[in-house]
């Protein structure tokens, strides 16, 4: 099967009015920021070069990266560099438990880049992550994104073990283009990865998300859904690819919020109990405006 590409004569270089970023005007966002560089960490909102960044920090809120800065993989779409990474740092999930007081955080989502490198994928120290952050903070909701661990069963037992409240991995894209978008990855795989992380803790809420304007058809996309729903994902994300340097794939279309509205509706009859659905939409935002059920998870 030949990978898919995309027509150049699709590109959408100019942004519409309704792709605005609000710049930063709150002490609070400041604050944020040199705390997070006081303690050394990396965090998604920058890596990544998240629209969302100045209102999630001026809320004095943030996704933390661990495992360092560097990625094994080289996804078309995203803005975290691809190089060798430097080995995992063993004070770090300490470093994050102690933003996470600071910043008095009832919910903090933990993500990483791939760490191909490593046996685990990295997984031992997501799930040390999970239980310093714990230990910090009773009470805190813990949501982790993470890679897809080259379908290691052993790697995601090891994060399910460690008991997140909130389990994410995102589809980023359609069936069709996942070649293109993302290295090294595979469709069904992803789905398996979630499937199996609500075998393994049945208690856990399990999220993923889709980048729309890649190319994908609304058919495509009502597919995407009706697979995650199969796999028992029931929080979903639905935001606007933005290009992030000439060196990524382009933007073939900009989807109107209209249409992101519809979709959220769509979504929601499929069945997904928690949809966040608009342009600026991210895996992290607004993360802490589902609440899954506590009653059943860690003590």
């Amino acid at each position: 099967m030949p990978k898919p590409t995309i027509d150049p004569q699709l590109h959408q270089e100019r942004k519409p009015e309704w792709i605005k970023v609000r710049l930063p005007n709150n002490p609070v966002f400041w604050s944020t920021k040199a705390l997070v560089s006081d303690l050394r960490l990396h965090t998604v909102c920058e890596e990544a070069q998240c629209p969302n960044r100045w209102e999630c920090w001026g809320q004095g809120t943030a996704t933390f990266m661990i495992a360092g800065d560097r990625c094994t993989r080289a996804c078309g779409f995203c803005a975290v560099k691809t190089a060798k990474p430097f080995p995992l740092e063993a004070d770090e999930p300490g470093r994050v438990a102690e933003a996470t007081k600071r910043l008095r955080l009832n919910h903090v989502v933990i993500t990483a880049v791939a760490r191909d490198d490593e046996p685990d994928g990295g997984a031992g120290h997501f799930a040390r992550t999970i239980e310093a952050v714990r230990e910090a903070n009773p009470g805190i909701v813990i949501e982790v994104l993470v890679p897809d661990f080259n379908g290691k069963d052993e790697a995601l037992h090891t994060v399910m073990e460690a008991r997140p409240h909130i389990f994410n991995h995102n589809l980023e894209t359609v069936e069709r283009l996942t070649p293109l978008v993302r290295s090294r990855a595979r469709y069904h795989r992803s789905l398996e990865v979630l499937a199996k992380a609500k075998e393994m803790v049945p208690s856990v809420a399990t999220k993923s998300g889709l980048m729309l304007g890649l190319g994908e058809t609304e058919e495509e996309l009502f597919q995407a859904m009706d697979d995650l729903r199969a796999h028992q994902v029931t929080v979903l994300t639905l935001g606007q690819y933005l290009r992030p340097s000439q060196n990524h794939l382009p933007v073939v279309a900009y989807i109107h919020p209209d249409k992101f509205a519809q979709y959220k509706t769509v979504a929601q009859s499929k069945g997904f109990r928690h949809v966040a659905s608009g342009p600026l939409v991210r895996s992290s935002y607004h993360a802490a405006d589902f609440r899954p059920e506590l009653d059943s998870s860690p003590e």
